[in-house]
């Protein structure tokens, strides 16, 4: 299977806790769905303390996996919203 376009998107979203609207990350984020997974190497800014957690509110918000060979985060449905 191919690897993420290491380019990627230029477009950024700004991710944040569905329960206490912290911010989480910033992302460069491809196509028009939901989000689904982070790659790690799209993310510009990481605001929080341990990968995953919401620092806030302590919510798990995603889990650590391997997506097509490449770090990444698998968002748990639910517990983010984007802008």
């Amino acid at each position: 299977m191919a690897k993420p376009n290491a380019k990627g998107p230029v477009r950024t979203v700004q991710i944040f806790c569905a329960k206490c609207k912290f911010q989480l990350l910033k992302y460069r984020k491809g196509g028009k769905g939901a989000l689904v997974k982070c790659f790690k190497e799209r993310i510009v800014e990481d605001y929080t303390n341990e990968e995953g957690i919401c620092p806030s509110c302590n919510v798990q918000f995603a889990r650590d996996t391997i997506i097509r060979g490449a770090p990444a985060l698998k968002v748990v449905g639910g517990k983010v919203h984007m802008k």
